[in-house]
């Protein structure tokens, strides 16, 4: 094992809490079903009761921006069957066929981070989307006496869909690093639909009849999204104790930040003061104390980051007892990361300041 994975098994019980929750980054998939409860349609003489719940599916491939913000398109389908049907004036009713409506979306959506919270692994969002939807309505049959009014067979068109999300998704790294289970409501609707009906006597095509019809849905889903190129957790270890005397002791202290923040933790002060004893017992001679970043900034933004993460530390160090004679101070920025990522990616294990005694 590298020295860097060494180090980084041995301390990461120091990262925040808030640090371990990471927004969705890159390329994602999600899927889900679920209960597809369609309004009532109510409009130009027809109304249309649907049997519900119906079902709903729908698959979606997306982008997140690091920042909670993440955009997708999405394919769905939804199916309900009719209870009962009817169209005046003239008396037709009816019990027969299904609702239809299938098509794509595009998605905004943003992820509330609850790890200041202590809710590190459960993430609520919300979200619009936009779109097309085609409606149809598949073997409507309603009669009055001998007169037949009838979809045939799939009778529908599209029309501009848009649709409002609110759920929450629970982390699922533990057992496959990006997995995240999803519960979600959904209201789905199109601008109304033409839908052309035949009016038939005995066998004998008399008339047409279409009408303008409302299209509404409710859905509560269960779905699975994964998050590609996530690593998984590190595995915790306890490093040994440092030896106490003898030449060319050397022993490495990582001390992590928040996102974009230079104060210390809790967790970090006591880093540091372990660090400090060990320069006391230990046959020391220099602290060499190295600020780092991730790449969520600009290169210039980070090196400035690290080198006050750098200083916040040697301060620590000096109120602890360290001469500060016995400390050297570099800055990295993001050019060492522990673990490589793409930029503009928050990553907490890069967000760091090594002191190493020498």
């Amino acid at each position: 094992m590298s020295l860097k994975k060494t180090l980084l098994a041995a301390t990461v019980l120091s990262l925040p809490l808030a640090a371990q929750a990471q927004p969705v980054t890159g390329l994602y998939v999600g899927a889900g079903g679920g209960a597809n409860f369609r309004d009532t349609v109510n409009q130009s003489g027809f109304r249309i009761t649907p049997e519900n719940p119906g079902w709903v599916a729908l698959g979606s491939i997306g982008y997140g921006l690091g920042n909670g913000f993440r955009v997708e398109v999405e394919g769905n389908y939804r199916h309900n069957s009719i209870r009962r049907s009817s169209f005046n004036p003239g008396g037709f009713t009816g019990s027969s066929g299904s609702l239809r409506t299938y098509g794509g979306m595009v998605n905004a959506l943003y992820d509330f981070n609850l790890a200041s919270f202590g809710l590190p692994t459960i993430s609520p969002y919300v979200g619009v989307g936009a779109g097309y939807g085609h409606s149809s309505y598949n073997r409507v049959t309603l009669r009055s006496g001998t007169t037949g009014l009838n979809s045939n067979g799939n009778s529908g068109n599209g029309n501009f869909a848009y649709q409002g999300i609110a759920g929450v998704a629970f982390g699922l790294g533990a057992i496959v690093p990006g997995l995240a289970l999803t519960t979600e409501y959904r209201y789905y609707g199109t601008l109304d639909t033409t839908q052309r009906f035949t009016v038939t006597a005995p066998g004998v095509a008399i008339a047409a009849r279409s009408g303008k019809l409302n299209n509404g849905n409710h859905d509560i889903l269960v779905g699975l999204r994964y998050n590609f190129g996530v690593a998984p957790a590190p595995v915790v270890a306890i490093a040994p104790p440092p030896p106490r005397s003898g030449p060319d002791v050397a022993r490495t202290y990582l001390v992590f930040f928040d996102w974009n923040r230079a104060d210390l933790t809790p967790r970090a002060r006591e880093i540091i003061s372990e660090a400090a004893q060990a320069s006391r017992t230990a046959n020391v001679t220099r602290l060499e104390v190295s600020g780092h970043a991730d790449r969520s900034g600009t290169p210039a933004y980070n090196q400035r980051l690290s080198q006050r993460r750098a200083e916040v530390v040697a301060a620590d160090l000096v109120s602890k007892g360290v001469s500060r004679s016995a400390i050297t101070i570099q800055a990295f920025g993001e050019s060492r990361p522990l673990v490589p990522t793409a930029d503009n990616v928050r990553e907490p294990q890069n967000r760091r300041v090594e002191i190493v005694l020498r």
